[in-house]
């Protein structure tokens, strides 16, 4: 009996490591199917966000993706469906474009903290100038 279990867990364990689907010819590249889903990401957030300004211009955020990464939607689809035929890659795709947004996320922060910064030094020197110009102003009363 022990030697049946045996032999189901062997089998089971080989079968995970089969290939559940062939290797389309056409593959994206996994560092390129990063990319382009950070940028799916980022501009469906951006629809999400504000659609008007993406109608006003015309711009449909799929296709300004493929159109941008040279690639059709069939072609998309086939290397998705391939990557997430294989788990522990598709996980390491997304622990990728996680990453990757993360670090775009710190960059604008950091720009915006710079921004702010500039703006506060802006006001204080208007502020300055209005001081110094109330102090120039004198009476003319003795």
């Amino acid at each position: 009996m022990g030697r049946i279990i045996y032999f189901i867990l062997i089998i089971f364990l080989a079968s995970c490591g089969e290939q559940l689907m062939e290797k389309p010819k056409d593959l994206i590249p996994k560092d390129q199917m990063v990319a382009i889903l950070k940028d799916l990401a980022v501009v469906n957030a951006a629809k999400n966000t504000n659609i008007s300004i993406l109608k006003e211009h015309n711009i449909e955020p799929t296709d300004y993706i493929f159109k941008k990464y040279n690639i059709d939607s069939a072609r998309f689809v086939k290397s998705d469906t391939y990557y997430a035929s294989l788990p522990s890659e598709y996980e390491a795709i997304y622990k990728e474009v996680e990453a990757n947004l993360e670090k775009e996320k710190k960059i604008l922060q950091e720009a915006n903290k710079i921004s702010d910064s500039l703006k506060a030094i802006e006001m204080e020197k208007k502020r300055g100038a209005k001081q110094q110009k109330s102090k120039k102003v004198k009476d003319s009363l003795p």
